[in-house]
């Protein structure tokens, strides 16, 4: 999609861009080949697509990133999926004093998964592998407690799955957006980020390996979920477009969780802290 994306190069709208779709201008391409197509603009626009060229070339997300609005970010995903990776983490809370318990990846084959006291510092070292990090809520959540806690800046272009679902009239946390395209939890139905606390908490306790377990496959699961609902999101964003037949992309089959909750844990926790 960015080879078609035009809004990204300075003084280019939404608008003109799909004046230049309508115009037959659907590739950087094309718009360097037939400049007669463009208009006024076309100097512009040429000097806007070669430096694209390099960018794209040279796998550098965090250029497009920079250029696009949060709810068209969709448009790196074909481009850098290759080099993408879904992320989530748990903490102790939402306080300033809260830390991190655990953080999982995806990257669309394997899964990796991070806890604290125990591997939370190959993190940092793992990460870099990626080049776009993909998250729901990342920019507020996920991205500030990481860099507070490593002390460091994370350099990849963030896709928010928060933003491009909101533009398209999903509202509310990561378990409703999953709801509503139809993504099922199945044991972990229910299961949400205060019980994940309550998980760790339990694992603190007890030292139970089965409420880390829990809690892991609980992280594992937005994970996976994460990369469902980043297809659903660009196919839905790309539908109304003239895209839409060429550009879609199949949804791929659910990833298996490698590690399985309890269901015992999930019950006994539910009814200690949980109103029936």
């Amino acid at each position: 999609m960015l080879i078609n994306t035009f809004s990204h190069i300075p003084g280019i709208g939404p608008t003109t861009e799909e004046k230049l779709w309508n115009n037959g201008i659907k590739t950087w391409k094309e718009a360097l080949l037939r400049p007669e197509n463009i208009g006024r603009k076309a100097p512009a626009i040429q000097r806007g697509i070669q430096t694209s060229i390099d960018h794209l070339e040279n796998k550098n997300a965090k250029y497009f990133e920079d250029l696009l609005p949060a709810s068209q970010h969709f448009r790196l995903f074909p481009e850098f999926r290759d080099s993408c990776v879904f992320l989530d983490i748990e903490t102790t809370g939402l306080e300033a004093t809260s830390t991190i318990t655990t953080i999982a990846l995806y990257d669309g084959s394997s899964t990796r998964y991070y806890v604290q006291g125990k591997n939370l510092d190959a993190f940092l070292r793992d990460i870099q592998q990626y080049q776009v990090i993909v998250t729901y809520n990342g920019k507020t959540f996920d991205l500030p407690f990481i860099q507070k806690h490593f002390n460091c800046q994370l350099p990849h272009a963030h896709i928010d799955l928060r933003y491009i679902l909101k533009s398209l009239g999903f509202k509310g946390g990561l378990k409703k957006c999953e709801r509503a395209v139809g993504i099922d939890r199945q044991e972990l139905d229910g299961v949400d980020g205060y019980f994940a606390i309550l998980l760790w908490e339990e694992y603190q306790k007890t030292k139970n390996p089965k409420a880390l377990d829990t809690l892991l496959a609980y992280n594992i699961e937005d994970v996976i979920n994460l990369e469902t609902l980043m297809v659903k999101a660009y196919n839905l964003k790309i539908k109304d477009t003239c895209f839409s037949n060429s550009h879609t992309i199949p949804e791929p089959p659910k990833a298996a969780n490698p590690v399985k909750p309890d269901k015992d844990i999930i019950q006994k926790l539910k009814s200690a802290y949980y109103q029936w």
